[in-house]
């Protein structure tokens, strides 16, 4: 076998450096202290539209990025140039070759502050995940406005009737004014936790207080408190009738919100009855939720759980499957969707019973 020589050992490390910067998702140039390019990844070669390896050639001809009063990525920072102390230009945006956004950063390697820079490690990453979160963003923005103006405008109406016509209105009107300003309220406060349960579960900071509670128990005040702002029947029903169900390990309030956000998705979205059945079986309860409506067609059921997602005209915020669907995953349960018995949408959530998995009294 032959001996390795330090020239045989130095080429298989730079199989291996080249090897691994192609593994990597985002694109790398490194140029060395004379602006030669060292090393470009497949990912940056694509992204540059390179059609060699690039390696020898001027940093500033293969970085082919400019910004959009048309300065190339070399020209603007002067990776080589500046202050003595520098080691790093920070991440900016800018076009490739081929008019796409790319997210340009680098690392500015020196043997000491002071000294030149030895190597330049440039990353490029595609723009278009920040341009998908400044969409959502905006839609947050656009979603919250018009969320918000409906309630707000009655608060502000019927307050404003109450304060200049308060001695011509009768008890009755002045009971029903304050009654809808209650129900406005409410629909503030729910969509206010509504937001800030999104924002929990995106960051992965959701807190849950679980205990063991009755289901059937929670899903009749849920029920109760929607009855009040809405003339559509609501049945709650108990399967088998008037059997005990095992209690579930859930947060309470957690659960009453997934409750409510069924229901009132089922009112907005159904022409009758929205109809409740809690059932057991199986180790677990489940709560299902049918609606009147057009139903949900099978193709758009796993879509609808997303954030954003909205269903005809009378869509409400687009976020409240999006947070069922995280607050019930949080608990460890399930949620799907089907077609309800009427032609309408089912829901059904599912909900472990007794005590936690990692409890050792379960």
């Amino acid at each position: 076998m032959p001996r390795a020589t330090p020239e045989t050992a130095a080429g298989a490390r730079r199989l291996l450096v080249d090897e691994l910067l192609d593994d990597l998702p985002d694109g790398v140039v490194v140029a060395g202290g004379d602006g030669r390019v060292v090393a470009a990844s497949r990912t940056a070669r694509r992204m540059l539209g390179l059609e060699g390896d690039a390696v020898g050639e001027r940093l500033a001809d293969v970085l082919g990025l400019c910004s959009r009063d048309g300065r190339s990525w070399v020209e603007a920072n002067e990776p080589y140039g500046g202050l003595g102390i520098r080691t790093g230009i920070p991440e900016q945006s800018w076009l490739a070759p081929d008019g796409t956004e790319l997210l340009v950063a680098a690392r500015l390697t020196r043997a000491s502050a002071g000294a030149a820079v030895e190597r330049v490690s440039i990353v490029l990453r595609s723009g278009r995940g920040r341009a998908r979160l400044d969409r959502e963003r905006s839609d947050l923005v656009a979603t919250v406005a018009h969320e918000l103006r409906s309630p707000l405008s009655g608060v502000k109406g019927f307050v404003q009737a109450l304060l200049t016509r308060w001695d011509r209105l009768t008890d009755e009107q002045k009971q029903l004014m304050l009654t809808t300003v209650n129900a406005d309220a409410d629909r503030l406060t729910r969509l206010i936790a509504e937001l800030l349960d999104v924002a929990r579960i995106d960051t992965g900071r959701l807190q849950l207080h679980p205990r063991l509670i009755d289901a059937a128990e929670h899903v009749a005040r849920a029920a109760g408190s929607i009855r009040v702002a809405t003339t559509r029947p609501i049945e709650v029903e108990v399967v088998p009738e008037g059997a005990e169900l095992p209690q579930i390990w859930a947060d309470p309030d957690k659960f009453v919100q997934v409750v409510t956000n069924l229901v009132e998705n089922g009112v907005r979205h159904g022409r009758g009855t929205v109809r409740v059945l809690v059932e057991g079986g199986d180790g677990e309860v489940r709560v299902i939720v049918d609606d009147e409506g057009d139903g949900i067609p099978e193709e758009l059921r796993r879509r609808s759980f997303t954030k954003f997602w909205k269903d005809g005209a009378s869509a409400g915020s687009g976020l409240g499957l999006y947070v069922v669907g995280g607050l019930v995953r949080a608990h460890g349960g399930t949620v799907v969707i089907d077609a309800a018995p009427s032609g309408g949408a089912r829901i059904v959530t599912a909900w472990t019973t007794g005590s936690p998995p990692d409890d050792p009294a379960s």
